[in-house]
């Protein structure tokens, strides 16, 4: 059996995933109540979190998106402002693989924090031999 990842960053595909009801949102779940009873941190980006707010503001309205991040927040998620050392890491990230520039933090933060990035997003698997990933299942 695979140990328990110490630290874990969440990806916006992740949030959207457990706010959608998709099939990964279940698993989601599991991880963030496990990680509140295990005490594993949990983490994402600004930048991530940013993205996150706009999908919600897109598809509902941003009063939910703002109600969104605030439960993020209680679920224990700690939001990183990203100071250089992380967006210089996601610049790399991004100048070397064809990834939108919000999974580049991701990515970034996950490598910094030596945590498993939480995500189903498959643009991740260009960097799968950089950082540490909990893979979701899709659809």
């Amino acid at each position: 059996m695979a140990a328990k990842p110490k630290v874990l960053v969440l990806d916006t595909w992740a949030i959207i995933a457990y706010y959608e009801d998709e099939p990964a949102g279940e698993h989601v779940a599991q991880l963030i109540a496990e990680a509140n009873e295990n005490a594993t941190p949990l983490w994402m980006s600004v930048v991530n979190a940013g993205e996150v707010w706009y999908v919600i503001a897109r598809r509902t309205s941003p009063a939910e998106a703002d109600a969104t991040i605030n439960e993020l927040h209680k679920l224990g998620i700690q939001f990183d402002n990203a100071e250089w050392k992380i967006s210089r890491q996601a610049a790399v990230f991004k100048s070397k693989h064809k990834m939108s520039y919000a999974d580049a933090f991701a990515a970034a933060l996950a490598l910094q924090k030596n945590a498993h990035l939480v995500t189903g997003d498959k643009e991740f698997k260009q960097v799968q031999g950089d950082i540490k990933i909990l893979w979701l299942a899709g659809e």
